[in-house]
């Protein structure tokens, strides 16, 4: 079998941690089965439908079942998966996640081809695949849509491509079931990955479409009308986010209505463009605090795009502005005990304590956003918290729940960093902290994420939002109270509603520029064939919601909520699985096949220290430290940490 420098504890135990695939010499077991995934999207409008097909191949002597880790957008609504095996195709039934679970093994136990997906975290997946057959082909073909929201009228979408290594500091063999996903193997750094990895986006537009590209790969445009193109890959790019961004005529950000008229119920979606901002005088002092990451994982591009940030940042403050820095990483270290004036000694002072940084340690991120929400504010001021990291932990709810306990009045801003950050922490964060998610996946970005965050930070944000329905009944609408919103991004409203398609809805609210309404007529809503995925973006938002509360307030009515909302609108969620069997026993010695994890690259740009542990055969840390080799040294801070706690 293949061997693995797994972590383990002064004691012996192992602990729940990524660690590094070694490649085996045995040839009865294929250890790389994947062996390509395509990706291709079909966007209209709004609304993208995608398709990704895995393609598996048994390439040993010995029959084995895959394991396979890998991404997916926190937007995405996961509706539908199939299973191929040869000329048999078998489409999957959305089942309770541990009913799936047990019927997933039965089938592996009497040797049938089976197939399970399951959700770890919500942009986190992990497919099984049981009795691949030596010579067998098999793919596994998944359906999502997901809700495109332009920002300052540009349309982006992210298909991300690999799961980073995630920090833990627990014991392997005390691990709940949900958490054991993170000790995945991985490749060394400037592996590529094992598997081919082909994209392909059609956009149509509805009005002449302009600036389509992309800024993580190379890609093949073509146009075929006006309103409509087609983007492929043109070259390898399977360890990072795949980003396509693109404009509409005019660089107006679409309004108005959708509607979906179903047999049993009817959804509408509602987006508002925010009114013009006000004028830079009416802007009042504000506080900030940056919260920046220096672990290990942050260590080279991350760490330098991050500086390269606040430096752009906090060199920008107005006078009248106040701010402060906290650096973690296994520990903690603020500024100053207090918010600093922004005058040009105290951001000198912060830039040298910045750069002073070169990244190692592990990933506490609690402990540090506790210090730096118990910072006092300053009276009169409008604080926002700006936490920067590429999001490698496993507490994601646990940060959430602390975050809306103890905001207070401020904002919180969250910005990845990193060629696959961890978006579902990224934009949980921003969600319960009233901000926005920023990501940076490449190192010219920083300095024009920067720009877009001062912008929305300095321009007033419209407040008080209000909704009300005439002339038609609207029920179960998401999100129940509207956010505020910030500049040139629109809000979204979800929902039901009952009877016929008449009547408005306005919303109403407060801001720079004095009052601001709306009033969209359900009349004249548009109704697409692509509107089908309402029901399932409806269902979508409303899981978002609840996933944040879930590892936190574990009762059984969330629970079932969650359940029923899974099986009702045949979606993946984090109580509900695909599972697809086949009919015919192909295996008939179930038991001697072997279960194979497949290795996952390391994102782009992310080096060894993010795994972290020693590869069989490599000199003791104190070998390293006679060297004075700098990456040894934080290698070897990274597992006394890991240790230690």
């Amino acid at each position: 079998s293949a061997l693995a420098a797994e972590p383990v504890t002064e004691g012996g135990d192992k602990t729940l941690s990524p660690y590094f695939f070694v490649h085996s010499d045995d040839p009865g077991v294929d250890r790389l089965p994947l062996k390509a995934t395509a990706v291709e999207a079909t966007v209209s409008g709004v609304i993208a439908d995608v398709v990704v097909r895995q393609s598996y191949r048994n390439e040993g002597s010995r029959p084995i079942e895959a394991q396979y880790l890998f991404p997916g957008s926190t937007r995405a609504a996961v509706y539908g998966m199939t299973l191929q095996v040869g000329e048999r195709r078998i489409e999957a039934r959305v089942r309770e996640q541990q009913q799936a679970r047990a019927h997933y093994e039965a089938a592996k136990a009497e040797g049938k081809s089976a197939a399970l997906l399951e959700q770890q975290r919500p942009n986190v997946f992990q497919m099984n695949v049981a009795n691949i057959l030596p010579g067998d082909d098999i793919q596994v073909e998944l359906r999502y849509t997901e809700l495109l929201v332009p920002t300052n009228g540009v349309y982006q979408f992210v298909y991300p491509t690999v799961v980073g290594p995630r920090y833990s500091n627990q014991p392997a063999a005390s691990a709940p079931a949900a958490e054991r996903w993170i000790a995945n193997p991985y490749l060394h750094q400037g592996e590529p990955p094992p598997g081919r990895f082909d994209f392909k986006l059609v956009l149509e537009g509805g009005m002449p479409i302009q600036d389509l590209s992309s800024r993580s790969h190379q890609m093949d445009v073509y146009f075929e009308r006006p309103d409509r193109a087609v983007a492929t890959l043109a070259g390898p790019g399977g360890d990072r986010d795949l980003i396509v961004d693109y404009r509409l005529a005019g660089q107006a950000i679409q309004t108005g209505l959708l509607l979906h008229q179903g047999e049993t119920e009817n959804f509408f979606l509602a987006m508002i463009e925010p009114p013009a901002s006000v004028t830079p005088e009416a802007i009042p002092p504000r506080d900030y605090v940056f919260v920046l990451d220096v672990s290990g994982s942050m260590n080279g591009f991350p760490l330098d795009t991050a500086k390269t940030l606040l430096r752009e940042l906090i060199g920008r403050l107005k006078p009248e502005d106040s701010f402060n820095v906290l650096l973690f990483s296994g520990a903690n270290e603020l500024l100053s005990e207090h918010s600093l004036p922004a005058d040009p000694v105290s951001i000198g002072r912060a830039l040298a304590f910045i750069d002073a940084q070169r990244g190692g340690g592990g990933t506490e991120l609690l402990p540090a956003l506790r210090r730096a929400l118990a910072i006092p504010a300053g009276p009169q001021r409008s604080r926002s918290i700006v936490v920067v990291t590429d999001g490698y932990v496993a507490v994601e709810t646990e940060t959430f729940e602390l975050i809306r306990r103890n905001l207070g009045q401020a904002n919180l801003f969250a910005f990845g960093i990193g060629s696959s950050v961890n978006r579902f922490l990224i934009e949980g964060m921003a969600r319960a902290g009233r901000g926005e998610p920023f990501i940076v996946t490449a190192p010219g970005e920083a300095e024009a994420e920067a720009e877009r965050l001062r912008r929305y930070i300095e321009t007033p944000v419209l407040t008080h939002l209000s909704y009300r329905f005439d002339g038609f009944e609207a029920y179960d609408v998401e999100p129940a109270r509207l956010p505020d919103l910030f500049a040139q991004r629109p809000v979204i409203l979800f929902g039901k509603w009952r009877w016929d398609k008449t009547g408005t809805l306005t919303v109403t609210g407060s801001g720079g520029a004095g009052s601001f309404s709306q009033t969209l007529d359900l009349g004249s809503a548009e109704t697409r064939p692509e509107t089908t995925a309402l029901r399932y973006l409806w269902a979508r938002s409303r899981l978002a919601e609840l996933a944040d509360y879930e590892k936190v307030h574990p009762d059984s009515e969330l629970a079932r909520e969650i359940t029923t909302l899974g099986l009702s609108y045949n979606l993946l969620t984090s109580h509900t699985s695909f599972l697809a069997v086949d009919t015919v026993v192909r295996n008939t010695d179930p038991a001697a096949a072997a279960t194979v994890k497949q290795p996952l690259p390391l994102p782009a740009g992310v080096g060894d220290l993010a795994v972290g542990n020693p590869v069989p055969g490599s000199p003791e840390p104190e070998t390293w430290l006679l060297f004075g080799a700098a990456s040894a040294v934080f290698a070897w801070a990274r597992r006394r940490q890991q240790r230690h706690g």
